[in-house]
């Protein structure tokens, strides 16, 4: 069995020896275990860095893409490479390595086929208050997303099986983190976490520059990856509003009329068709976006077979995508 831990790193070169040499080469019930490296445009030298503490594997993108870019190119260089396993962590030693065997655990046990790290947010000290309480909120909202209970919802240690990895599309500019487990819950993947410690920060993150900034790019990836796995449920919640409300002003001119009384209520019976036609076309979309969500499974499924095909190994990689 052969399990691939894979970096995503941008500008990295300080903090990265000291991350590759914590990892282990070694682990109960793994074959072999190798690193990769995803150089995402740096500007630095964070690959020769990699290259003289210990990588594998380097995966360098033409220019600097993102994290979620660097999170998927690193899952197909791993699927290329035969991995039956793969670990993502971050650069910046924010997990220790020496609970990597706990994230896999599960895995190797047949139990899960997604594992994360759950780093108890509420109760890190190290992380500032606003910060914990926007990690909870997002957790709560994601799970309701998602379908099942998920308590930190932005760590990226985690530990996926080839297949997980096979179906796994990342779309998101921002982050892989919250998109991945919306599409866990949508597929039925056996998810679990792990508790798991963390480091002293090394640097400030650059994911959360601002809490405006990450409320309004975590809020846009769940909205779209909500509505593109869940359409006619979201729809169909919306469409009852306006519905119900037109229903209900429609019924009270009714009951004016057949008293008498409807004479000057013409806004009311307005103002319910206006309601009512809104909440009808807002089902219609909803069941317009249902079937291009089917469209978007066949394609996905055609998506997994090619990744099959193309998964034989290769020991050098290039950027996997290199005309984005």
């Amino acid at each position: 069995m052969k399990l691939i831990i894979q970096i995503p790193c941008f500008n990295e070169e300080d903090i990265l020896p000291k991350t590759l040499q914590q990892l282990p080469r070694e682990l109960e019930g793994v074959d072999i275990v190798e690193f990769l490296v995803i150089d995402d445009g740096s500007q630095d030298g964070t690959a020769q860095v990699a290259r003289q503490n210990g990588a594998d594997h380097i995966v360098h993108l033409s220019r600097h893409l993102g994290l979620a870019h660097a999170f998927s190119a690193g899952l197909d260089a791993c699927l290329k490479l035969g991995a039956d396993i793969i670990v993502n962590t971050d650069a910046d030693n924010q997990y220790p390595a020496d609970q990597i065997k706990n994230l896999v655990q599960p895995i190797l046990d047949g139990k899960s086929e997604l594992v994360i790290g759950d780093r108890g947010v509420s109760k890190v000290a190290h992380f500032p208050g606003h910060k914990r309480a926007l990690q909870k909120l997002g957790s709560r909202v994601l799970s309701a997303a998602a379908g099942f209970k998920i308590p930190d919802a932005t760590s990226g240690f985690r530990a996926l099986t080839r297949q997980v990895a096979l179906e796994t599309l990342v779309l998101s500019n921002y982050s892989y983190t919250l998109e991945t487990l919306i599409q866990a819950g949508a597929k039925k993947m056996r998810v679990s976490f792990v508790p798991i410690k963390t480091n002293p920060p090394e640097r400030p993150s650059r994911l959360f520059r601002s809490i405006r900034n990450y409320l309004v790019n975590s809020s846009v990836t769940i909205i779209r990856s909500f509505t593109m796995y869940r359409s006619l449920r979201i729809f169909t919640i919306i469409s009852l509003f306006p519905i119900l409300l037109g229903s209900a002003i429609g019924i009270r001119f009714l009951i004016f009329y057949l008293r008498g009384d409807g004479e000057g209520m013409i806004q009311s019976l307005i103002l319910a068709a206006i309601l009512l036609i809104v909440g009808f076309v807002t089902f219609l979309i909803g069941l317009i976006a249902d079937l291009v969500s089917f469209n978007r499974k066949i394609l996905e499924e055609v998506l997994l077979r090619l990744r099959r095909q193309d998964s034989a190994p290769k020991s050098e990689m290039k950027d996997p995508n290199p005309e984005i």
